[in-house]
């Protein structure tokens, strides 16, 4: 019984030090975050639509995409209110992106 009671203490306080420790995606092109990171993302009523070939029409409200390094305290806020995005034809991109880090 001790020896549940100690292995169970140990876990409880050896948390705070693997939650200190670097997020890293597998993804080579991946996030890598080193610090405290609050990402608050809303969408309300938005709406996206493709049409054609190889199009993509896209909503963001925050958001760390790929490729992106963050060091520190980080606060990311994004807010889409009523917001369209439409793509018509061939090759287009049409984005709504509000509270977005990195990527493309």
């Amino acid at each position: 019984m001790r020896l549940i009671s100690f292995m169970i203490a140990a876990a409880v306080a050896a948390t705070p030090v693997f939650a200190q420790q670097a997020q890293r995606s597998s993804n080579p092109q991946g996030v890598k975050i080193e610090g405290n990171t609050n990402v608050i993302g809303v969408n309300q009523n938005t709406a996206a639509v493709a049409i054609g070939e190889g199009n993509t029409a896209k909503n963001t409200a925050g958001a760390i995409k790929g490729g992106t390094e963050i060091k520190g305290n980080t606060n990311v806020i994004g807010v889409n209110n009523n917001t369209a995005a439409v793509a018509i034809g061939k090759n287009n991109t049409a984005a709504n992106e509000a509270g977005v880090i990195g990527g493309k």
